[in-house]
This record gives C-alpha cells, sequence and structure tokens, in this order.
C-alpha cells in the first residue's frame, strides 16, 4: 500500500427526522447564550421560526445571505453580529448561508452550528470563500468549521426537485474530485465512493416522491460524506472552473456544478482511471462521467451553461481566469483540452 496522510477534522454530528428539537441543548454545550440566525431572503421566514423557537436565547435574524458571499455582505455579517453581541452562528440553508457564517468566524471565531437544508456539503469543510471585485478566492482555516451540524431530513422536504437534484450533484463532486485529490487516501476513497453511492440511489427517489424521508435522508447522508471529503482533501479542475464561472459570471452555484462536473471527470478520465471506476461503481454504471451527465439529464436539471445564464462571449474570459494559478490537477491543464471542455459544458453535450 502507498504511504498516505489522514487529518481527520472535528465536528458533532446530530442526524435523523426531528434533529432539530436537540438545538438548545447543542447550543448550550457550546457554552452560548446570544445565537444569531443567518439565512437567505427567501429563508428568511424560516430562520425567524427559530430564532422564535429560541426565544431569549436568540440575539436577532441576518437573512441577506447571497451566493458566492460577496465581501460587502460579509462585512455587514460581522458588524450585525458585533452590535447584537452574539456568540454563536446558527446557519439555516444550503451552502451561500453556511458560507456566511463562516465569512464571520473568518475574523471573530464565533462558533458556528449548521443546519443543512441542501445538500451542499459545505457544513463539512474548513473551506471559506469570498467573492470581491468579481473575483471569488477561497481559503482553509479551522476557525470556519462549524462546531456542530444538525442533519434533520424533514428540513429538506421544501426543496424543489430540481435544487435536489443540482445540490446532490454538487454534493458528488467534492467526493469524485476527492478520488484523484493529489493528497487522495484510503480511509478518504472508502467515504467519497459510499457518499456518491448513497446520492445516486437516493436523488432519483426525492424526484419521484419529494416527500419520501428514506430517500431525503439518503441524500443528506450522502452529502455529509462528500463534504467530508470535500474538508479533509484538495479539489482540482472541476472546482477551479465553478469557481471562476460562479464568482465571475454570477452563475447558479449547484447548477454550474452539475453541469460541469461530467466534462471535467471525462478530461481526467485517462489520467485517474481508479477514481473513475470507483465512480462508475457507485453509480451502476460502466463509465463514471457518462453516468454523471444521465444522472442529471434523467431527473431534469440542465446541462447546458448557456441555459443558466452564460453567453458564448463568456468562454475565452473564464478560460482566461480558470488558466491563471490553475489547482493541481492529474492530467496537465492544456489550453485547447480546456476550451473545448467549457464549449462542451455551454453546449450541453454528453462528455467526451
Amino acid at each position: 500500500m502507498e504511504p498516505f496522510v489522514y487529518q481527520s477534522l472535528s465536528s458533532r454530528v446530530v442526524f435523523g427526522v426531528g434533529s432539530l428539537d436537540h438545538l438548545s441543548r447543542e447550543i448550550d454545550l457550546l457554552g452560548a447564550r446570544r445565537a444569531i440566525v443567518l439565512s437567505t431572503p427567501e429563508q428568511r421566514a424560516q430562520a425567524e421560526q427559530l430564532a422564535e423557537r429560541l426565544g431569549k436565547g436568540a440575539a436577532g435574524v441576518f437573512a441577506e445571505a447571497v451566493m458566492h458571499v460577496p465581501i460587502e455582505t460579509a462585512r455587514k455579517a460581522r458588524e450585525f453580529a458585533a452590535s447584537v453581541k452574539a456568540d454563536c452562528a446558527i446557519a439555516i440553508g444550503g451552502g451561500s448561508t453556511t458560507g456566511l457564517g463562516k465569512a464571520i468566524a473568518l475574523e471573530t471565531a464565533l462558533p458556528i452550528i449548521a443546519i443543512p437544508t441542501t445538500y451542499a456539503g459545505s457544513e463539512m469543510t474548513p473551506i471559506y470563500g469570498l467573492t470581491e471585485n468579481g473575483i471569488k478566492k477561497t481559503g482553509r482555516d479551522a476557525r470556519v468549521l462549524p462546531k456542530t451540524v444538525i442533519y434533520d431530513p424533514a428540513l429538506t422536504v421544501s426543496l424543489p426537485k430540481g435544487l435536489s437534484v443540482t445540490s446532490g450533484i454538487n454534493a458528488i463532486a467534492h467526493a469524485a474530485e476527492g478520488l484523484y485529490s493529489q493528497d487522495a487516501n484510503p480511509i478518504m476513497n472508502l467515504i467519497a465512493e459510499e457518499g456518491i453511492r448513497a446520492l445516486g440511489e437516493g436523488l432519483p427517489g426525492v424526484v419521484d416522491q419529494p416527500n419520501d424521508l428514506d430517500a431525503r435522508g439518503a441524500c443528506l447522508y450522502g452529502a455529509w460524506l462528500c463534504g467530508a471529503v470535500l474538508g479533509s482533501v484538495g479539489m482540482s479542475l472541476h472546482h477551479k472552473l465553478c469557481h471562476t464561472l460562479g464568482g465571475s459570471f454570477n452563475l447558479p452555484h449547484a447548477e454550474t456544478h452539475t453541469i460541469v462536473l461530467p466534462h471535467a471527470l471525462a478530461y481526467n478520465r485517462e489520467a485517474a482511471p481508479e477514481a473513475m471506476s470507483r465512480i462508475a461503481r457507485a453509480l451502476h454504471a460502466e463509465d463514471g462521467p457518462q453516468a454523471v451527465f444521465e444522472l442529471a439529464r434523467k431527473n431534469g436539471a440542465p446541462t447546458a451553461l448557456k441555459d443558466i445564464g452564460m453567453k458564448e462571449s463568456d468562454i475565452d474570459v473564464a478560460l482566461n481566469i480558470a488558466l491563471d494559478k490553475p489547482y493541481w490537477n492529474p492530467r496537465a491543464i492544456e489550453r485547447e483540452p480546456l476550451r473545448a471542455l467549457l464549449v462542451d459544458a455551454y453546449e450541453g453535450r454528453a462528455p467526451s
């Protein structure tokens, strides 16, 4: 066996239908007394209900989280947390809300309790992202890793079918790239394959029966595992492209990951055969990149960047940004093959 390094991350996970009922207990275990609740504007009502549930333990609601965490929003949230003397932040929602919590913690070390309502997986990572002047920059810092994560499948029932699929495939992207990461290891490989399997089996069930808590639970379980991979090992070409497309053109996060992933996997197919074999096996298919593409197509997810707001003139702009300081990748990053990848993803072709 090849030598490897495995670094575990410490998070407390409370999983299962009804887990939200334990929120007050989890706040107490952190020694917190004044929690702010974070959400997107669309989930304000849910955030306010949560604050009402906490009673005197709630210091306020900040419902301004948006995609890609603009630096201006992060600064405003930090100022709000300081003004109400918060000693804990509760992030309810998807990656945008968790990302905002991380932006607060990065400067203040405020502990975060994450309550995911999507399958983004950000809650299991010490990775943060901030967008300034149209460029999204990411980093790692132990301070931003949520102290506690509450996974309650019942909270994901309101997630529309389409967003469930794209959010789930976004999670699969974390595990898929983790399999051919520069610092991949046998432990993360096991977790990655199991996470992909759980999501691959759970997503069709969510589409067929949106209220199926078993299917929702399988997807949330898979998202947890895929997020753990993202938090433990490095990412490659796919994530560089999606950070470029999302941060520079404000494309929707989960949809962008869904569209790009099969093409990024196909780009790396020959350079990472064992990873592709694991992805295919997890999805009960012969070919990993094609299986991911079909999972999206068959379940109604978008497959073309042009359908989610990207312009054809953006292709070369994105190409130049992606080529600048590229992430490590098992296959060398070359201009013409990378442009072909972007064109295929723009047009919505099957991965070549």
